[in-house]
């Protein structure tokens, strides 16, 4: 199908997309690499008065050293977030979740800010996000605020941004060495959405878990984190069988549906055989 008729502008810098996005009221959008919002607008399930391209505002790319956190630009691709040595190095969940994104095409074209913000419940990124407690900077004509992940991921589709805002970077705690992860998804096709997915990271020490996370792909409105799993493996033994004792309960608490893909007892199962695979990996079991 072809998008309803829309404005377009390309500011160069954040503050001059935020005047852009005030001017444009309620029905204004921001794209930067479109790999999500593209589609949508083809369907006509978004009709913008007028897009907003942030993609060349140069102070919304790259990645930077904050000392106990990581800063990446919104405008950031999937293809340099998994390719990055500060990334790799500090937040090696986040690089690895990113390589399953979709497709190389996409992953190059395709930006960390532009996922979190579509809030997809099937997204990988955001689960990522979730499970490592990251921070969103926004910005808009009030000035700058942080929400954390927990607080930025409100319904399908929906995030804590207000209309007149912007994602312009994401802060990432960074993890030391006595920490393991692994992110685990199941679906149809490699560039198909996960059916269900789950990010993992684990601190182990002397043969014991002393700190567990875990969040879970497209089990809900958004990436939920899997309390039930952490509380239970919080020192517990690095175990095959207090993991999966643990991971028995990965789908309490949660809302998936059922779908062409899959019922919601499937997704369900899923969690539940995804969480113990991600878990063991990494605890290194």
């Amino acid at each position: 199908m072809i998008p309803v008729a829309f404005d377009y502008t390309k500011p160069s810098s954040v503050d001059e997309a935020i005047q852009a996005l005030v001017a444009g009221g309620e029905d204004a959008k921001v794209i930067s690499g479109g790999q999500s919002l593209m589609p949508v607008l083809r369907l006509r399930m978004a009709a913008p008065s007028v897009l907003v391209d942030v993609g060349g505002i140069a102070e919304m790319n790259g990645v930077s050293d904050g000392g106990d956190h990581i800063l990446i630009g919104a405008n950031t691709t999937h293809h340099d977030v998994m390719n990055n040595d500060l990334v790799k190095q500090n937040a090696g969940l986040l690089a690895m979740t990113a390589a399953t994104v979709a497709d190389p095409q996409i992953r190059h074209r395709g930006t960390l800010g532009g996922s979190l913000a579509h809030a997809d419940p099937a997204g990988d990124l955001p689960t990522a996000a979730l499970a490592l407690d990251c921070v969103m900077v926004a910005q808009g004509p009030k000035g700058r605020r942080e929400i954390a992940a927990k607080d930025f991921f409100v319904d399908y589709f929906t995030s804590a941004l207000e209309p007149d805002e912007i994602l312009v970077a994401i802060k990432v705690p960074k993890m030391g060495a006595d920490w393991g992860y692994h992110y685990e998804k199941f679906n149809r096709t490699a560039q198909a959405w996960a059916t269900v997915g789950v990010a993992a990271a684990v601190k182990r020490q002397n043969g014991t878990i002393t700190e567990a996370r875990v969040a879970l792909t497209n089990m809900g409105p958004s990436p939920i984190r899997a309390s039930s799993v952490e509380s239970a493996l919080a020192g517990a033994s690095a175990s095959a069988d207090a993991i999966a004792a643990a991971s028995s309960s990965a789908a309490d608490g949660t809302r998936p549906t059922s779908d062409l893909h899959a019922t919601a007892e499937f997704r369900e199962h899923l969690a539940r055989v995804l969480t113990k695979r991600a878990v063991a990996q990494a605890a290194g079991v």
